[in-house]
């Protein structure tokens, strides 16, 4: 009897829904605390939060085969949320970007002086080139000499990157002064554990789901 695939001990359809609670209370949490609108800086952690723990978290995971909320849906339309998800990930980060750069400028502040300032800005980099190369799946042939199926392995890794910089740059904001000064204790680990665990579990999904068609493949 064939029995249904874990992921560190549990089913993966149990780890992708924990992942869904875990991305959307870690966004709810941080838009408790930022209050976006309370002030400019407000809006920094509420959109990069918004941008790389929710919408580029459910962009992935909606293909998964174990827990995806559009499961039922073909995979072209499947696609097409995706890119819409990407395409809000990519806008919120861009905000995000721009309105902590604004608010160093006005405060008299240094940009990018700290690894958390430094990773963000190679991520939000990182997932625009990601959105400008997946313009190449929809049309292959501006990539002369690769195939579609090496153009979505190639997209698949890269986003996976984008992804797990993202997560990075999330723990190293909840290590900052201002998430330190509300949250502290086990909550804060807590919290610091919500981009780990999405990231264990979509880069699992994402290396699963392309060694079995190299299996199915070979």
């Amino acid at each position: 009897m064939e029995t249904e695939p874990r992921l560190y001990g549990y089913t993966r359809a149990a780890c992708t829904v924990l992942t869904h609670v875990v991305c959307i209370t870690f966004t709810i949490l941080i838009t408790a605390l930022s209050r976006p609108g309370s002030s400019l800086f407000s809006w920094h952690p509420f959109l990069m939060t918004l941008a790389f723990s929710f919408f580029m978290t459910e962009a992935i995971l909606l293909f998964s085969p174990h827990g995806s909320p559009i499961r039922m849906l073909t995979r072209k339309s499947k696609v097409r949320v995706h890119w819409v998800l990407q395409g809000l990930c990519l806008t919120c980060a861009a905000l995000g970007l721009a309105s902590i750069v604004y608010n160093k400028h006005l405060v008299g502040k240094a940009h990018f002086a700290s690894w958390h300032g430094l990773l963000g800005l190679v991520t939000v980099c990182v997932a625009g080139l990601q959105c400008l190369a997946a313009v190449s799946l929809v049309y292959p042939s501006l990539v002369q000499g690769w195939s579609l199926a090496r153009l979505k392995r190639y997209h698949a890794a890269a986003g996976l990157l984008a992804y797990l910089l993202g997560g990075g740059s999330l723990v190293l904001g909840v290590r900052s002064a201002w998430f330190t000064a509300s949250v502290g204790g086990l909550a804060w680990y807590l919290a610091a554990l919500c981009p780990a665990v999405s990231g264990l579990v979509v880069m699992s999904q994402v290396t699963n789901a392309y060694m079995a068609k190299k299996r199915l493949q070979s």
